[in-house]
Order: structure tokens, then C-alpha cells, then sequence
């Protein structure tokens, strides 16, 4: 075993911890904004949700970003496709209306959690394969140490300890770089849990309260169709002699307005 293999592989070994390191961190760092602009958008989305009269003045809450809010986007879009009976004749319209709902939600929740996982399973990674990484090194390292010694046909504490020292500190970098590693996936997967407790109540509730509206969400461009036509109606006197590029007109100043 040649030293200048030796020295390849110890310093190859810790050139991957070092590049773990950094990746380590760069996801710990990537991951804690995640988390805060989370919690920040859950918080002020909740508070305008539940600060509404009503399920149907909450459904135009203009704030998009967030979890939560992404959850009862679905919701309204869901209810509000679904408002006077689906025309559809599919495989995804043949639940009923609460069904439906909750199948929505469910699927963006998933969207929500795997965002919120991306990344953990690098993390789980490096926590732990580094000390095996580091080990591998440490190893290498001694049994090049060892040839050496042999070859010199010396022993002695000046001959050992350099070479098998420095052949430590490959352990020691394997252990420093999965700590971090591991301590920030056990605190991120905690931090998943309350996210995710947090839409799962948040969904139950969205159901419950749709359940009381009897699942009714106004269309805003149907109920602009709806009194541009009666407008019309009046105008014309009840006659159906207004015509149809009148009507096109009307509704689009109706929506316009």
C-alpha cells in the first residue's frame, strides 16, 4: 500500500465530509425559512379565516401563500365547482359533494407534506452514513500508518503517533459532520408533525363548516351573468327582444364593474 494512495483516500474521505457538511447546513438553513415563512403565512391566514363572518366571505380572502391557505384554495375551488350540481360525467365527479371535498383536500395536503419533507431524506443520509464515512478513513489511514511502520522496522511513539493521529481526525469530521445532520432531521420531522396536525384540524373544520353552508359557495362570474340577465330583463320590459350581443355587452360591463 503506497502513501501517496493512502493519502488520496484519507484526504477523498474527508473532502465528501466536508462536501456533506456544507450540504448539511445549506439544507438546515433552506429548511428553517421554509418553516418560518410557513408559520407566518399559517398564522395570518387563520387569523383572516376565522376573523370572517362566514364560510362565504372567507372564500375571497385575497392572502395565496401558505399551507393553509393553499388547503382552503382547493376547498372553495372544490365547492364552488361543484354549486348547482357538476355537469361532468367523470370518474372525479362521481362522489358527492362532501366526498369530493375531502378528496381535494386530502390531495393537497399530500402536495404540502411532501414539500415539507423535501430534503429530510439527504439529511437522514449524512447523519447516517458520516461516521461510517469518517470510519472508512480512520481505517485507511491506520493500515497505511501500519505498512509504513512495518517497511521502517521501527515502533516507537514518534513513528506511530503522527500517522495514525491524522488518521483519526477523519473519524472525529465523520461524527461532527452527522450530528448536525441528524439533530436538524429529528427537529424538522417534529416541526413536519405540527405542520401537519395543524392542516389536518384545519381540513376538518373547512369540512365542518362547508357542511353547514350545505356545501354553497356563490360563483362570483355566475352571479355577474345572473344579474346582468335581470338587469336586461328589466330594461326590456320582460320582452326577449334585447338580443343577444345586448346581453354579451351587458354582462360584460356587469363583470367589468
Amino acid at each position: 500500500m503506497s502513501d501517496i494512495a493512502t493519502s488520496v483516500i484519507v484526504d477523498g474521505t474527508l473532502d465528501t465530509l466536508i462536501a456533506a457538511s456544507v450540504v448539511t447546513w445549506a439544507l438546515i438553513l433552506i429548511k428553517g425559512i421554509q418553516h418560518i415563512r410557513i408559520s407566518y403565512h399559517n398564522r395570518k391566514f387563520s387569523k383572516q379565516f376565522w376573523g370572517s363572518p362566514n364560510i362565504q366571505a372567507a372564500a375571497h380572502l385575497a392572502d395565496e401563500k401558505g399551507p393553509a391557505a393553499r388547503v382552503a384554495g382547493i376547498g372553495f375551488a372544490t365547492l364552488i365547482e361543484t354549486d348547482g350540481g357538476a355537469s361532468t360525467h367523470d370518474l372525479d365527479h362521481t362522489w358527492d359533494r362532501q366526498e369530493l371535498l375531502d378528496r381535494r383536500l386530502r390531495q393537497q395536503m399530500q402536495k404540502e407534506r411532501g414539500s415539507l419533507e423535501s430534503g429530510l431524506a439527504v439529511l437522514a443520509t449524512i447523519g447516517s452514513i458520516s461516521p461510517f464515512v469518517g470510519l472508512f478513513g480512520t481505517v485507511w489511514g491506520i493500515m497505511g500508518a501500519l505498512t509504513n511502520i512495518s517497511k521502517s522496522g521501527s515502533a516507537s511513539l514518534e513513528v506511530v503517533a503522527g500517522p495514525i493521529g491524522e488518521a483519526l481526525v477523519a473519524t472525529a469530521v465523520g461524527i461532527a459532520v452527522a450530528v448536525p445532520a441528524v439533530v436538524g432531521y429529528n427537529f424538522f420531522i417534529r416541526r413536519n408533525k405540527v405542520q401537519w396536525a395543524f392542516l389536518d384540524d384545519f381540513a376538518i373544520d373547512f369540512v365542518h363548516l362547508a357542511l353547514k353552508a350545505s356545501f354553497i359557495i356563490p360563483n362570483p362570474t355566475a352571479k355577474s351573468t345572473a344579474a346582468a340577465a335581470s338587469k336586461l330583463t328589466e330594461i326590456s320590459g320582460g320582452k326577449k327582444s334585447a338580443g343577444k350581443d345586448s346581453y354579451d355587452e351587458l354582462v360584460a360591463t356587469e363583470a367589468h364593474a
